[in-house]
C-alpha cells in the first residue's frame, strides 16, 4: 500500500501543469504588442476599415442633420401653405387664372390669408441700360401683393417691402437669387435696375424662400405699377393661400380651391401643398444616401480583406513566437483568442478613427449649411459593431491556423 501511494505521489508530482488562465486585461496587451511592433502594416488595414465607417457614419449624420433642419423649416414655416397656379387647358397652352380668383379664395372658411404675384412676360432685367441684350440672368418679373413675404414664408434681408404708396410707383424688391445674379449684395440709396426702357428704383432684398423659390430668381415690383410701366394685364399667375393651421382645415380648403379659383374650369387650376414637395425631396435624398451607404459597405468589404491578409501574414511571420508560447505552456485555445484579439484589436482601432472622421465631417457640413449637428446612435454604434464583427470575421481563419500549429513544428523554422 505504501508503494503503491508513493507511486501514485510521484505521478501526481511530475503531472503536467494546468496553464494559466488569459485574463481579458493581459489578452488585450498581448494583442496590442503584436500591432504596435507592425504600426505601418497594422495603419494600412485600419485605413480600410476607417474610410468604410466613416463614409457610414457621415452619410447617416448628413441625412439626420439635414432631415432635422428641414423638419425644423417646415415646422416654423408651417404646412398651412397652399399654392394656387394656372394649369393648362385642352389644347395645351397655358390656363389663365381670373382677375377675381384671390378675392374668391378669400372668401373661403379657414383661409387666414391670400397673396399673389402674375407673372409679367415680355420684359427682361439689367442693371444698366449698357448691358447687352441676350445677357438678361435667367431672371422673371413677376407683380407682387404687397403682404407676400409672410404668406409666401420668406422675409427681408434688407431694406424695404413694397407698401401701399410704392406698389404704385416704379420701385422694386429682389428676390435673393436675382440680388446674387445681379451683382447686388445690399441696398444703397439711389440704387435702380432697368426694365423696358424704365428705371425701377430698388428698396429691398429678400431672403431665399423655401416653400417658393420661384420668388428668389424674380423680381417683385406692385400690381399698379406693372399695369402702368410694363403693360401688365392684371390676372395673377400664382396664389399664396394660408389656412388655419389645422391639417384638417388645410386639407378642406385644398380640396375647394381650384372651384373656387376658377369656377368655370376648374380643372385648368393647379393646387399643390409646398410642405408635401419638400418631404418628396428629402425622400429622394434618401436614395442617394443608400448608395454611398452601399460604397461605405463596399470599403468596409475591402478593409476586411486587409485584416484577414495581415493576419494571415502574422502568423506565418511569427511561427517561432506561437511555438514558443506553446511550449511555455499555453493551450490551442490562448494562441486562437491571442490572433482573433488582435484582428478584433485592429479592426476597431479602424471603426473608432472611422467614427471620428465621419462625425468631423459631417459636423464641418452642418457648420457649413447652419444646420443642426445630428449623429444617430445608430450610425457610430452601428460603425463599431461592424467593425467589431468584421475583425472577425477577419481574424478568425487566420486564428485557427495560428491554434493549429504544434509546438516542435512551429520552432522547426526557428
Amino acid at each position: 500500500m505504501t508503494t503503491t501511494s508513493g507511486h501514485s505521489a510521484g505521478t501526481a508530482a511530475w503531472a503536467a501543469p494546468v496553464p494559466a488562465r488569459l485574463r481579458p486585461g493581459d489578452l488585450a496587451a498581448l494583442a496590442s504588442i503584436g500591432l504596435r511592433t507592425r504600426k505601418l502594416r497594422a495603419g494600412l488595414s485600419a485605413l480600410g476599415i476607417a474610410i468604410g465607417v466613416a463614409a457610414i457614419v457621415a452619410v447617416l449624420g448628413l441625412a439626420a442633420s439635414s432631415s432635422a433642419a428641414l423638419l425644423a423649416e417646415i415646422q416654423a414655416l408651417g404646412t398651412n401653405l397652399l399654392t394656387v397656379t394656372n394649369g393648362q387647358t385642352l389644347t395645351g397652352t397655358t390656363a389663365e387664372l381670373p382677375a377675381a380668383a384671390p378675392g374668391m379664395i378669400a372668401r373661403l372658411p379657414g383661409v387666414t390669408s391670400v397673396q399673389d404675384t402674375g407673372t409679367v412676360s415680355g420684359v427682361d432685367v439689367y442693371k444698366s441700360p449698357y448691358i447687352p441684350s441676350g445677357e438678361t440672368n435667367a431672371l422673371s418679373v413677376d407683380a407682387a401683393t404687397v403682404g407676400l413675404p409672410a404668406a409666401a414664408g420668406t422675409s427681408l434681408a434688407q431694406g424695404r417691402y413694397l407698401n401701399a404708396a410704392t406698389e404704385r410707383e416704379p420701385v422694386a424688391v429682389l428676390g435673393a437669387a436675382a440680388a446674387r445674379r445681379l451683382g447686388i449684395d445690399r441696398i444703397r440709396p439711389g440704387m435702380r435696375i432697368w426694365a423696358r426702357g424704365q428705371w425701377f428704383y430698388l428698396t429691398g432684398i429678400l431672403n431665399p424662400d423655401t416653400y417658393a423659390p420661384q420668388i428668389d430668381s424674380a423680381v417683385l415690383i406692385g400690381f399698379p405699377a406693372a399695369e402702368k410701366y410694363l403693360n401688365f394685364d392684371g390676372n395673377p399667375s400664382e396664389i399664396y393661400v394660408r389656412t388655419v393651421n389645422t391639417p384638417a382645415v388645410t386639407t378642406r380648403v385644398d380640396s375647394l380651391l381650384g372651384y373656387q379659383a376658377n369656377p368655370e374650369n376648374p380643372n385648368q387650376v393647379d393646387v399643390s401643398r409646398p410642405s408635401d414637395a419638400l418631404m418628396a425631396q428629402a425622400d429622394a435624398k434618401g436614395a442617394l444616401d443608400t448608395l454611398f451607404l452601399g460604397l461605405g459597405a463596399v470599403a468596409l468589404l475591402v478593409g476586411a480583406i486587409g485584416v484577414a491578409n495581415i493576419m494571415v501574414i502574422s502568423v506565418l511571420e511569427r511561427r517561432s513566437e506561437i511555438g514558443l508560447r506553446r511550449a511555455l505552456g499555453a493551450t490551442r485555445g490562448q494562441i486562437r483568442a491571442q490572433f482573433l484579439a488582435e484582428a478584433i484589436l485592429l479592426s476597431l482601432a479602424g471603426g473608432a478613427a472611422g467614427v471620428i472622421l465621419g462625425t468631423a465631417a459631417t459636423a464641418a457640413y452642418a457648420r457649413g449649411h447652419r444646420e443642426l449637428l445630428v449623429i444617430p446612435p445608430q450610425a457610430w454604434a452601428g460603425g463599431l459593431a461592424a467593425a467589431i464583427i468584421i475583425g472577425a470575421l477577419a481574424g478568425l481563419l487566420p486564428a485557427i491556423r495560428a491554434a493549429r500549429l504544434s509546438p516542435t513544428q512551429a520552432l522547426w523554422t526557428v
